[in-house]
């Protein structure tokens, strides 16, 4: 597809069927998408170039609705979705209330079947192997209750793994008898190696099973799922991916991580809907897992079993399709260049104060476009009040035992002005402290 069909193909609903009840209803998408989308169409090939053109950025940022008086860096927590895919999402629910048993069921839900296709294809595997949920939890929790374990069996995980994750297998380990062991990593760790040596060294004969971040939300460190992927494969152990923080935020496809079980949310780093989420098995895996809610037994097979959850919005799934677009708008690559550039913005200037530590590797090897920074002699959960209720910066106070810091999430609609406000809330802090 040349530019010119490109562009013209976006004035086309992502939904491709309204023919019945009644004619479609009449939208378009906005001028600021078109512009947008134009602009990136045009620009060069040098992705890291991109990420520093201030003119091609200010289009992506008009493709959101967000209030320009706050500024948002906690996109790591759950990203806005720009007003395409907010304005398909709506016209989507409209129309599931007209005749939502025949809207729903007959028109909408089939369409599940080109997004999955389209999805697919963007991130190189089978169709077969991606079922849609509502978020990384949902996605993870079917894989940590769906794969079998008996008493005495062991689970690896960090000690920084996300805390629902943990929930999950502490709960099967009241219910069931599992044992959970968790590693310790370096914070920050630039030694992969070091990490797949860790996870070895915790296998004993009773182990069952692995869990592991693509890269932790606590601080962006990134994991080699590769290596304990293969390094575990051949004891015939189980890999469970979260990518919740990873997927269209780096730019990798499934075969790159060659893992069996992935899971991640869509409304972070792809800006689709929120509560909505995938799921990834290896589509000789499926049968093996269980899914969360009862389906009969001829889907046994079938990826669809991880679906069947009742009645549900259709608009939530469907929209993802324009978020789709809007990620391939922009290019995958050039995407992660800007995450990149915007954290080192912001780590530059403030590594320059000498109180200020980074829980996050600078090294892009190591980690992804998150940042975690500490203020020595400043307490982090007020200095997260503090941005907020005088500046009206958005930030997350992340408190573990083995470290703490301010989680900072950047994401492309966030602008350099911001950032300099955010450097410079800081830098007042530490010179004059947090007023009591």
């Amino acid at each position: 597809m040349n530019r010119r069909q490109f562009l013209g193909a976006l004035s086309l609903p992502a939904a491709t069927d309204f023919s019945s009840p009644g004619p479609a209803p009449e939208w378009s998408r906005p001028e600021a998408l078109l512009s947008m989308l134009e602009a990136f169409a045009a620009a060069g090939d040098d992705p890291a170039q991109d990420a520093r053109n201030e003119d091609l950025w200010r289009e992506v940022q008009l493709a959101f609705t967000g209030d320009k008086t706050k500024i948002n860096l906690n996109n790591g927590g759950c990203c806005p979705s720009p007003r395409v895919v907010q304005e398909a999402m709506e016209r989507l629910l409209a129309f599931s209330n007209d005749l939502p048993t025949h809207n729903l069921w007959q028109i909408l839900e089939p369409q599940r079947e080109p997004l999955r296709q389209r999805m697919a294809k963007q991130w190189k595997c089978d169709p077969e192997e991606l079922a849609f949920t509502r978020n990384t939890s949902e996605s993870l929790q079917t894989l940590q209750f769906g794969l079998e374990l008996q008493r005495g069996d062991e689970v690896i995980t960090t000690t920084q793994d996300y805390p629902r994750m943990l929930t999950a297998f502490e709960q099967r380990g009241r219910r069931d008898g599992i044992v959970l062991k968790k590693i310790q990593i370096p914070v920050p760790c630039e030694a992969p190696g070091l990490v797949v040596q860790r996870f070895e060294e915790a296998i004993t004969p009773r182990t069952r099973m692995i869990l592991m971040c693509h890269a932790i939300n606590l601080t962006g460190q990134l994991l080699p799922v590769r290596e304990v992927v293969g390094m575990a494969r051949k004891r015939g152990i189980p890999v469970i991916v979260d990518g919740a923080h990873t997927f269209a935020h780096l730019d990798f496809t499934f075969p790159d991580l060659d893992c069996d079980f992935f899971g991640t949310s869509l409304h972070k780093w792809l800006y689709a809907p929120h509560g909505t989420g995938l799921l990834y098995v290896r589509r000789d895996k499926i049968p093996s897992v269980w899914p969360l809610m009862a389906a009969p037994e001829a889907m046994q097979a079938d990826i669809r079993k991880f679906e069947e959850i009742g009645t549900h919005p259709a608009a939530n799934t469907l929209a993802i399709a324009e978020a789709l677009t809007f990620h391939q708008g922009i290019g995958p690559r050039r995407k992660l260049e800007r995450l990149y550039y915007l954290r080192e913005v912001w780590t530059r200037r403030l590594g320059a104060q000498p109180r200020v530590r980074f829980n996050t590797s600078l090294d892009r090897r190591h980690s992804i476009g998150i940042g975690n920074v500490r203020v020595e002699g400043l307490d982090t959960v007020k200095l997260q009040a503090h941005l907020w209720t005088k500046h009206r910066i958005w930030t997350t106070a992340i408190v573990h035992e083995e470290f703490n810091g301010l989680r900072i999430t950047p994401s492309v609609q966030t602008t350099l002005e911001e950032l300099e406000r955010f450097c410079e809330a800081i830098e007042s802090a530490i010179a004059k402290g947090i007023p009591a």
